[in-house]
């Protein structure tokens, strides 16, 4: 773990700030229906996942959310269209009033996606369109925004030239795309920034623990 944790340097000699990041979501297809909306995330993220300031191995994980405009209570199965469908049911989250669907991926799609989505033995094929353009930031870009927005915290979680901290770095989208990149130190604190996902700029900053 301990060589995990080295510093990795960059061609140019600066410190790779990107070598701790631990959840990392870098696109998010979209469709929708009349009956109900589906994003796809492409996430690398940490396994087991802890706020622990520490950036353990990532795996590459598709994870689908499908929420219905109106409940009915129906069974979903999502199957990603490859050269051999890959899928299966879609869980019913209680709290959040959605659908889920999580598998490993060998690659992560670019631009579009395909799927079929099989209501109560119904199936139907849908493409999923990026929601990332050509002015989009990558992860890296947007976390090296952070870190120079936050020299201060970044310098006070840093001892004998190593990073003490670790990062989740996460494309969203609302009325607009964002990054969410969070700051976390050995204790949990975390340093939440939300960005604008082609300027970078800082839209908004809060601390929790």
């Amino acid at each position: 773990m301990l060589l995990l944790l080295a510093p990795v340097l960059a061609a140019c000699g600066k410190y790779d700030y990107s070598a701790h990041i631990s959840d990392e979501k870098q696109d998010i297809f979209c469709a929708e229906t009349e009956e109900f909306t589906l994003t796809v995330s492409c996430v690398s993220r940490e396994h087991p996942y802890l706020c622990d300031g520490i950036a353990a191995p990532k795996s590459d994980l598709l994870e689908a959310v499908l929420t219905e405009k109106t409940p009915t209570g129906a069974e979903y199965e999502l199957y990603f269209l490859e050269d051999v469908p890959k899928g299966g049911d879609m869980s019913f989250r209680s709290v959040t009033g959605d659908y889920f669907y999580s598998r490993t991926a060998e690659r992560f799609p670019s631009e579009t996606l395909s799927v079929r989505v099989v209501k109560n033995g119904v199936s139907a094929e849908l493409l999923l369109t990026s929601v990332k353009t050509k002015n989009t930031m990558d992860p890296k870009t947007a976390l090296s925004k952070a870190v120079e927005a936050e020299r201060e915290t970044i310098r006070k979680m840093t001892r004998d030239g190593k990073f003490r901290g670790e990062f989740h770095v996460r494309l969203l989208r609302r009325d607009k795309t964002y990054y969410y990149v969070g700051i976390v130190d050995e204790q949990g604190k975390i340093a939440a920034l939300l960005l604008d996902a082609e300027t970078g700029q800082v839209l908004a900053r809060r601390e929790r623990s």
